[in-house]
């Protein structure tokens, strides 16, 4: 039979993926700027109601393996634990993994194994397992690339998300400062990538509170943007330190993040 072509085989996701990263306001930070960041995403992360959304999706039936991929302190990790033999948490900020160790030990758990490497590390020695996920951690130069990882190392399922949207400054805060941004590649960048290698996957939407800038804090305002953004000139600083004495910190803070949660079985 001839091959039956499509317009959609004409566009290289990968490639356009490519090129939203490399043009995006939002850089992807180093294993060093994580250690700062870690003891704040480690309390930060068990008080959202992500983690119980997150693993109330996955399918553990006939399971006994688990690797978490961009692991962070091990959240997803640890909360399937007690319900399979090993799990294994993967990250490239040591203090991640540090935090990690700290809370199976609070919580009574043996079964975890750190593994501290990155993407682009070579992942020759790392264990498939049955179930792989990189819970909210896919922002990779080559996405292809990192998507056969996953599918390499998965015996039987794995489970993904990425924010929709590529952006989490609200609209207004920018207006303060007059900044024009470029987004990073939203999840359909995935899905038609996923679709290019042969792989169905299947999309569902997680919904959590945006707790990125609530505080009631001025400097801690200013900082947590400084994060996301690297750089803020003088000038932008003052705006949003008037902008956030007269508005935002009276503000309700009821804004919300959506994440695609993208899954498929791995073919035998």
């Amino acid at each position: 039979m001839p091959l039956v072509k499509t317009n959609l085989d004409k566009l290289d996701f990968s490639k356009l993926y490519k090129q939203q990263m490399k043009k995006s306001t939002f850089k992807s930070k180093s294993s060093t700027d994580w250690d700062k960041k870690a003891k704040e995403f480690n309390q930060n992360i068990k008080t959202s109601s992500y983690t119980k959304d997150f693993i109330e999706k996955i399918d553990i039936s006939d399971c006994e393996t688990l690797l978490d991929i961009g692991s962070g302190p091990a959240t997803i990790s640890l909360a399937l634990a007690n319900k399979l033999k090993v799990v294994y948490a993967l990250d490239y900020s040591s203090y991640m993994l540090d935090l990690a160790k700290e809370n199976a030990k609070e919580q009574n758990i043996e079964n975890l194994v750190t593994i501290h490497k990155s993407w682009y590390d070579n992942w020759e020695d790392v264990p498939k397992a049955d179930i792989v996920v990189a819970s909210r951690s896919m922002e990779v130069k080559n996405i292809k690339k990192a998507l056969k990882k996953l599918n390499e190392k998965a015996n039987k399922r794995v489970y993904i998300t990425t924010k929709l949207g590529g952006s989490f400054i609200d609209k207004e805060i920018l207006t303060q400062i007059k900044r024009d941004i470029i987004p990073r590649p939203d999840y359909i960048y995935i899905l038609n990538t996923l679709h290019s290698m042969g792989i169905f996957a299947k999309v569902d939407f997680i919904k959590t509170n945006n707790k990125r800038f609530k505080t009631l804090n001025e400097d801690d305002f200013i900082q947590r943007l400084k994060w996301s953004l690297e750089k803020i000139s003088k000038k932008e600083e003052k705006n949003l330190r008037e902008y956030f004495n007269s508005t935002y910190r009276f503000k309700e803070k009821n804004e919300y993040l959506t994440w695609a949660f993208i899954s498929w079985d791995i073919e035998k």
